[in-house]
């Protein structure tokens, strides 16, 4: 079963998030540690999508699902990115029903959407085929995240979940504690209430639900409440600790 499948099936998938490691080795070492999507992160981490370019032809050459989160909710980077061979797109502070839609249409060609079309590129192996075929399988295979990580989207999340095109909600769960007063405190009880909202959209409208864990013990609470989107991050970090635990 392919990765859009098993978003739509809710069934549990597991990858990882990269922030600064954009050696072209990387989507194979994640592969063989067990990863099926790579979220490549344009927001914070400098990556071009020049580099990426790379990353996907290299990701996709070794099944491993590519992702891209870019800096904005922008037409010019979400269409860039899939003609650059990305298998999904995540989209950060979507904060309205209408942001939200419009990321929708700006990944998919027409009629469902506005994306250009452009074909023999590396969105699909720069092979020459029917561009009609290829249209449908683009819109009916490419995966839409929107990260639900201020107090607008958790006020519009029900909204958000509604849009058809979006595939997964994904919590920006540290932007969202600061935008909730209650920086870093994943114990609050205004956090819970917040994450509980989400989940409960995410199950009306049959809503993937995604996060970001640190460990293995993050990654089962958030399990057992329901996410099955869960990436590994960051790696930086991952790669410090480990470290550390050898040399002390």
């Amino acid at each position: 079963m392919n990765l859009k499948n098993k978003i739509l099936s809710l069934d549990q998938i597991r990858g990882a998030m990269i922030f600064e490691f954009f050696s072209p080795g990387i989507p194979i070492i994640l592969k063989n540690a067990g990863c099926e999507f790579i979220i490549f992160d344009m927001e914070h981490g400098g990556l071009s999508l020049e580099q990426f370019k790379t990353l996907s032809m290299i990701s996709n050459s070794n099944d491993i699902n590519p992702l891209i989160r870019i800096p904005e909710v922008s037409y010019n980077y979400i269409a860039r990115a899939l003609d650059l061979g990305a298998r999904g797109i995540m989209a950060p502070m979507v904060n309205t029903p209408e942001e939200a839609l419009k990321f929708v249409q700006s990944s998919k060609y027409p009629p469902k959407g506005i994306r250009g079309a452009g074909f023999g590129f590396a969105h699909d192996k720069y092979i020459n085929q029917d561009p009609l075929l290829y249209i449908e399988k683009a819109n009916n295979s490419l995966i839409n995240i929107v990260q639900i990580e201020t107090k607008m989207s958790l006020e519009n999340v029900e909204e958000i979940a509604s849009v058809g095109g979006v595939d997964c909600l994904w919590v920006g769960h540290f932007d969202l504690t600061n935008f909730l007063g209650v920086p870093g405190d994943f114990t609050s009880k205004i956090y819970l209430k917040a994450i509980n909202k989400i989940i409960i959209a995410a199950k009306a409208y049959n809503k993937s639900l995604g996060i970001m864990v640190n460990n293995r013990q993050e990654l089962e609470y958030y399990r057992k409440l329901g996410f099955n989107m869960i990436a590994v991050g960051t790696e930086m970090n991952i790669l410090s600790k480990s470290i550390s635990q050898i040399l002390v």
